[in-house]
């Protein structure tokens, strides 16, 4: 199952509502949500600096993943970036993989 790490910011409308419901919450509102879309919550720490949040989470497919931070997104509360995550074993299978690359010529 691919696996995701989510990094990201509240907006002031976020803020607000994460001051209202607490940390907690927000985790569980997570986990419930990834458990529902066939997936595990695998780690959820807030965090200072740069940003808000980071998650790590397996879901079933980037589909899913899109569905997820689209919907996170459009709600205004968060802006978040999605990374997926590969295991050492899938790049030992890319690095066996032939690709036919040609870069651009002057």
């Amino acid at each position: 199952m691919p696996k995701y790490l989510c990094q990201g910011s509240y907006t002031e409308h976020g803020l607000k509502g994460l001051l209202k419901e607490g940390g907690s919450k927000r985790q569980a509102m997570v986990e419930q949500l990834v458990k529902e879309m066939g997936g595990k919550l695998e780690a959820f720490y807030f965090a200072f600096g740069g940003d808000d949040f980071v998650i790590i989470l397996d879901l079933p497919s980037n589909v899913d993943m899109a569905a997820v931070a689209l919907a996170a997104n459009a709600s205004g509360a968060v802006e978040s970036r999605i990374t997926v995550l590969l295991l050492p074993e899938e790049i030992d299978q890319a690095t066996k993989r032939q690709v036919n690359f040609r870069p651009p010529t002057e």
